[in-house]
């Protein structure tokens, strides 16, 4: 699973401008690998637009599945996402951010790398993208947003019996994370990252119920200073044998058992 919280290297991105989304890579990011850009995509990779038959991506779901023989398929299902919303999220907002540039992150147009457990390891891109003109913060993400997560959440949600909000919060935690962590880029685009924070903050986007709004939580538990994120929903990891709750969820403090048992 990839690490919730990001070392920051000692090596910050450089003054000059960074004319390519691999230049991004260095300070918190350093940890990352970047999408490969163009060419043929590598012997291997899949294409992510086969997840829109539910069949297919069930398929792709087995290998990671088999490590949890008898495992909650619900929270097989949402952690195989955390890995993949991650491995998209990251590169997504440093372009958006960093470079101003829309990534072609389109399910019909990315092509997927699987690691030794059957999660998305890296992506290939056809190219880097278009310079963004709008601030407008549903034109700004729909790739990413109606054009990848709408159409894999409902059918992630579809062959696990999770509710989608479930993966909806899995994949705003990391936009929050990474947003957050982008912001302190001395080379961060101001307004995008305002577009950004929008999408983060906004009850309704076009009229319609933003799922992203507030993904993560922050508040002072009573007789205490410390101050908390906690996420709006949990993952469900706790489902299976292997797992505790995350420091942020939800359900943190709560019995283990008479949560599986309510189940």
């Amino acid at each position: 699973m990839p690490p919730l919280a990001l070392h920051h290297s000692d090596h910050a991105i450089s003054e000059h401008v960074l004319p390519t989304l691999a230049d991004c890579y260095q300070g918190a990011l350093v940890l990352f690998t970047p999408p490969l850009i163009g060419g043929m995509p590598p012997a291997g990779a899949i294409k992510a637009s086969r997840w829109r038959n539910t069949a297919l991506l069930e398929q792709d779901l087995e290998r990671y599945a088999a490590r949890y023989p008898g495992g909650d398929k619900r929270a097989i299902t949402s952690l195989w996402s955390k890995w993949h919303f991650s491995a998209l999220t990251v590169p997504t907002l440093a372009s958006h951010l960093l470079l101003n540039r829309d990534l072609p992150v389109e399910l019909d147009d990315v092509h997927v790398i699987f690691n030794e457990e059957g999660c998305t390891k890296q992506l290939w891109l056809p190219h880097e993208g278009a310079l963004l003109e709008t601030q407008d913060s549903s034109e700004r993400f729909a790739k990413l947003i109606t054009q990848h997560w709408v159409p894999l959440i409902e059918r992630l949600a579809a062959i696990s019996g999770t509710a989608p909000r479930v993966f909806w919060s899995n994949a705003g935690g990391y936009l929050n994370y990474y947003v957050n962590v982008l912001a302190e880029y001395p080379e961060v685009n101001q307004e995008a990252l305002k577009a950004a924070r929008v999408l983060l903050e906004s009850r309704h986007i076009d009229g319609q119920r933003n799922p992203l709004f507030e993904p993560v939580r922050t508040y002072t538990p009573k007789d205490s200073d410390e101050v908390k994120q906690v996420r709006k929903l949990c993952c469900l990891r706790y489902l299976l044998d292997e797992f505790s709750v995350c420091s942020n969820c939800p359900l943190e403090g709560c019995d283990r058992v008479a949560r599986k048992r309510a189940t």
